[in-house]
């Protein structure tokens, strides 16, 4: 890890109520970002950062992350200009998960769909035994 941010993972005490930055990559070497709207509290979407996007991260205030289906690191609005700007950066109580409350440049969209959040369809919470359930719409609008 990074001498620069990451303290190393130190006892359950020290990771759940210690000050030192100490974050859980996975077995793929990738930790859960879950991005929200700084403003709304909306959740925009859930992706994943390597060691090198959360550094770049840090460094530059913006958004990066690793893209699992490309293999490639990824500068949110790169191409688009939905730049993210981090306005502040949580992590749960044992380092594994990420949250990222961000301002969205461009149109403000952060789905690669077209619509402002990833989490455009309601999936029901009642249904018929034996039958798959069928995703229902929220309402939202494609930018």
């Amino acid at each position: 890890m990074s001498d620069t941010y990451f303290s190393p993972r130190g006892d359950k005490a020290e990771l759940e109520e210690g000050s030192g930055f100490s974050p859980k990559f996975d077995a793929a070497g990738l930790i859960t970002v879950v991005t929200t709207d700084a403003e709304t509290g909306d959740i925009l979407m859930v992706a994943y950062m390597n060691e090198e996007a959360l550094s770049k991260t840090i460094e530059t205030g913006e958004a990066w992350y690793w893209s699992r289906s490309r293999g490639e690191l990824w500068h949110k609005g790169d191409t688009s200009g939905q730049i993210q700007t981090v306005v502040e950066m949580l992590t749960d109580c044992d380092q594994d998960t990420l949250q990222l409350k961000v301002n969205v440049g461009g149109d403000g969209g952060c789905c690669h769909v077209g619509y402002r959040s990833c989490f455009y369809r309601r999936v029901p919470l009642k249904g018929a035994a034996g039958k798959p359930l069928a995703l229902e719409p929220t309402g939202a609008e494609k930018l």
